[in-house]
């Protein structure tokens, strides 16, 4: 069923190629606004899945594919060395964060293999990853936009370095427990 929750996902969705075109070109104001604006969308569907009282199982497969593709494209072309950007998403980050995921994929399929299949719920831990991400590229683009040099971007490099590592390890080490929904 296409709710709004899911439309919202989907728009999400489509606007990750219109921000890596803006980025790519040189439109940090607008890629700003696509990237800040996708990235709300994220907070809204969740929003009214949960007050529609009906999540759906498109909106439960959709919403995380929307959440890593808008994050890692945006980790991979603010890596890129392109000459309008002030400040670039150091490559060691970007390849932390991508080991991140594809070791959390990868855990959750050895454990379904091993032990049959079992449903994982998102952590706090994980969903804090994304909006740590999420703020990260707001600054990171607001500070490229303004053409200021600042440490500010450096201190959340830190923030999305330090969750990306206290999550990974937080799934890894509770992957193999029988999961309840959270409450």
């Amino acid at each position: 069923m296409l709710t709004f929750a899911n439309q919202l996902t989907l728009l999400r969705m489509l606007l990750i190629p219109v921000f890596a075109i803006l980025l790519m070109y040189g439109q940090l104001g607008g890629a700003l606004a696509v990237f800040t604006i996708a990235s709300v969308t994220d907070i809204l569907d969740g929003y009214f899945a949960r007050r529609s009282g009906h999540p759906t199982t498109l909106g439960a497969w959709l919403d995380p594919v929307a959440d890593k593709l808008l994050l890692l494209t945006m980790f991979i072309v603010l890596t890129l060395p392109l000459p309008h950007l002030t400040h670039r998403i150091p490559l060691w980050l970007t390849v932390v964060v991508f080991s991140r995921d594809l070791g959390i994929v990868l855990t959750v399929s050895i454990v379904n293999l091993a032990l049959g299949p079992r449903t994982f719920y998102p952590s706090i831990w994980g969903k804090l990853a994304t909006a740590t991400f999420a703020a990260t590229g707001v600054v990171t683009l607001l500070f490229n936009w303004l053409e200021m040099p600042s440490p500010i971007p450096r201190v959340f490099f830190a923030a999305s370095l330090a969750i990306t590592v206290f999550s990974a390890l937080h799934y890894l080490f509770t992957a193999q427990r029988p999961k309840t929904k959270p409450s």
